[in-house]
């Protein structure tokens, strides 16, 4: 799932997105109004967390635009303010759900665990290949009826070969994809988790690659 996180507290915008990150989702971070509009033109992001203070533009007022265009995106509305009328506000506006700062972690992630469940209902239906089959809306993987109990980014990497549809997907495009363009990272993270996601998918092998190609899922070499 894709997160933007439109948050002026730099240092808070930058902890949250690298912990989501570290959770399998792919993350931008927008520090004012104005440049989560901005964002939003370029990235398809499923999840907005919104700050309400925002410098540029209020978040009360990208809200209500991205209503009013009929955004597509969930806003999770973070705020200092917790009295009921400004929770009934931010509601009014168009946001889904709503968090009062200070906030934990945990509540956060929980958040937005039922958001992608929201989202992914709206969706799609389940990814298939090789015996190899990925609901996106419940997070489940299976082979052949097994559950298969992979990490949020072995999931997330699965996901994104299934959605190739038996096509060769690049670690450069992984690296974006799942691991949401981290410049910090290298084609090496991506090669481990290719090697623990294979393991776990067992015989007959089903994931390929191809030097100068990269990865893709299906039957054969």
């Amino acid at each position: 799932m894709r997160v933007l996180i439109a948050e002026d507290e730099r240092e808070l915008a930058d902890a949250l997105a690298e912990g989501l990150r570290g959770e399998g989702y792919e993350v931008e971070v927008a520090y004012g109004g104005d440049t989560a509009l901005a964002a939003l033109g370029r990235f398809d992001a499923d999840v907005l967390i919104l700050d309400r203070d925002l410098p540029g533009v209020h978040g009360d007022t990208v809200c209500r635009l991205l209503r009013e265009q009929g955004h597509p995106v969930r806003i999770l509305m973070l705020t200092a303010a917790s009295a009921l009328d400004d929770r009934v506000t931010g509601l009014d506006l168009g946001a889904d759900d709503y968090l009062s700062k200070p906030f934990a972690y945990l509540e956060l992630l929980a958040r937005l665990r039922a958001m992608r469940r929201r989202v992914g209902a709206d969706a799609e239906a389940p990814l298939e290949s090789a015996g190899i089959r990925v609901d996106p809306a419940r997070r489940l993987a299976t082979r052949d009826g097994r559950e298969l109990q992979l990490t949020p980014r072995e999931f997330s990497v699965l996901e994104e070969l299934l959605r190739a549809d038996g096509g060769f997907v690049s670690p450069e495009a992984l690296l974006v994809r799942v691991w949401g363009g981290d410049l910090e990272r290298t084609r090496g993270v991506v090669k481990i988790t290719v090697h623990t996601l294979r393991k776990k998918l067992g015989e007959p092998e089903a994931l390929h690659y191809a030097h100068g190609h990269g990865y893709r899922i299906g039957p054969g070499s």
